[in-house]
């Protein structure tokens, strides 16, 4: 049987690896450059799933870690699978649960992109945190975050919910680092992580062969590898090599690739251009972990098709707010007088019918609505914007419209915040 599964690219950057394409799902497809909505337990925080189709999101990505520990993979299994158990019609993602082991183990949060100021240790943890978390070549034992039981994840295990998840695409277990990791741990992660990918496409075909009458679930291999060209480079060829025969696996290896890991934000777009370089064309690509309008052009020109953030909807509920000139914050006293719309060049339900006014005294009454009507605002911006972006590469202005927009976007101070891939 046919798998309902495809990528194809048409407009492609002059001397750049960026290009717009389609990836089709068994439950719709998706226009590239796409960014992926955030829900991380199956929800995009304080907003319907019915409103995230109204702003445009072409996909939503949920997490097989939170997703585990609650409400259990059983349970989204007997609803349905992860779309019809939310209520969501569109394609769905599942992140592995490899970033949360991590944030487990050493404490790290929501971001990655830290500065090391020359700083390396294998038992680094972030100030204040106790490890929960323990890797070893066989996979992660890890403690709850909300009960403190112990839990076991493996390649196999991670498939097996994933499978129960029943999103349309799926990511292989990995290990994700730190940049304070030294060099010698990084390269034995980069073959933990290889060896974990072949375990994972094993147990992939394996679940997919007993999967009969439901949809078929796309695998994605991920590369780590942090801020060395070289491992980067090996973990990448070392993916691709899975489909060739040469490693036991007899059958087309990954459906796609994802770009993970802890790095800089300044080396971002050098790291997906080396790993993009060495993927095949025929494959999509996903950057796990960005959401600001800088990195997200970067991304694109050096060939990420899509990405994820969960920063549109964690900075909306702070009142972090974004615009075409620049990032601001709402809760700001000299907003409380302001009856025009969150940003006058957004076409969002939100600008269409409420006022800065409205929603800071929304916030500052701590209302669950400001968060609602933020959160569609960032979210639709982010979506919008990519969507500009698509159409900027279809129509040969894309340097142009880049110049454009981040001459508007950043030409004040903003509070831009950054958010690494694995967040």
């Amino acid at each position: 049987m046919s798998a309902p599964f495809s990528f194809q690219f048409g407009a492609r950057l002059p001397d750049r690896l960026g290009r717009a394409g389609v990836i089709t799902t068994p439950h719709g497809a998706i226009a590239t450059p796409a960014f992926i909505a955030v829900g991380t337990k199956a929800t995009v925080k304080s907003v319907l799933p019915e409103s995230m189709a109204d702003l445009g999101a072409q996909a939503v990505l949920a997490n097989a870690y939170h997703l585990y520990l609650q409400p259990g993979p059983d349970i989204v299994e007997q609803g349905g699978g992860l779309g019809a158990f939310m209520n969501w019609p569109g394609p769905t993602f599942t992140d592995s649960g490899g970033f949360q082991v991590l944030s487990l183990g050493a404490g790290f949060k929501k971001v990655l992109a830290m500065n090391v100021d020359g700083r390396q240790s294998d038992d680094v943890i972030a100030p204040g945190k106790s490890r929960l978390a323990t890797v070893d070549d066989d996979g992660v034992t890890f403690k709850s975050h909300l009960d403190g039981s112990l839990h076991r994840f493996s390649p196999e295990i991670s498939m097996g919910i994933q499978h129960q998840l029943g999103a349309d695409i799926i990511f292989a277990f990995d290990e994700c680092t730190t940049l304070m990791n030294t060099r010698t741990y990084q390269e034995q992660s980069v073959l933990r992580t290889q060896l974990w990918a072949q375990r994972c496409l094993t147990e992939h075909r394996r679940l997919t062969a007993e999967r009969v009458g439901k949809p078929f679930q796309a695998l994605f291999g991920v590369v780590q590898g942090a801020q060395y060209e070289d491992l980067r480079r090996q973990a990448t060829r070392g993916l691709v090599a899975l489909g060739d025969g040469a490693d036991g696996v007899t059958d087309d290896g990954f459906d796609g690739y994802g770009i993970g890991g802890a790095l800089e934000k300044h080396n971002l777009g050098t790291i997906v251009r080396w790993v993009c370089e060495e993927l095949p064309e025929d494959r999509p690509r996903h950057l796990l972990g960005i959401s600001e309008p800088d990195d997200m052009f970067t991304a694109i020109e050096n060939g990420a098709d899509t990405f994820d953030c969960v920063s549109p909807s964690r900075v909306a509920r702070n009142g972090s707010i974004y615009g075409e000139s620049g990032r601001y914050n709402l809760t700001n006293a000299r907003f409380r007088t302001d009856y025009g719309p969150l940003d006058d060049d957004c076409d969002c339900y939100t600008c269409a019918n409420y006022t800065r006014a409205y929603v800071h005294h929304l916030f500052r009454a701590k209302e669950m609505l400001s968060a609602t009507l933020s959160t569609i605002h960032n979210e639709r911006f982010v979506v919008r914007l990519v969507d500009r972006i698509r159409a900027s590469i279809d129509g040969g202005y894309f340097a142009d419209f880049r110049a454009d927009f981040l001459g508007r976007y950043y030409r004040r101070d903003a509070t831009v915040a950054t958010a690494a891939p694995g967040t």
